[in-house]
């Protein structure tokens, strides 16, 4: 599950900085920039999740041991 996690944080990392070269921030709302916005947002959100699956986990690994 720890590598699983990882590789997803790996990848949404990624996704952030290919997004980030897409935005074009004269007009952040427009086109292609508004799905690059999007992107980032899901992939912060992925990321966000990522993190509290982690940490559920080794919740339930001490309270079972």
């Amino acid at each position: 599950m720890k590598i699983f996690t990882l590789i997803l944080n790996i990848i949404a990392v990624v996704l952030i900085i290919y997004n980030a070269t897409k935005l074009d921030f004269k007009e952040p709302f427009q086109g292609e920039s508004m799905i690059a916005a999007i992107t980032i947002l899901a992939s912060l959100c992925a990321i966000l999740l990522l993190q509290v699956l982690r940490i559920s986990k080794k919740i339930e690994e001490k309270s079972k041991g």
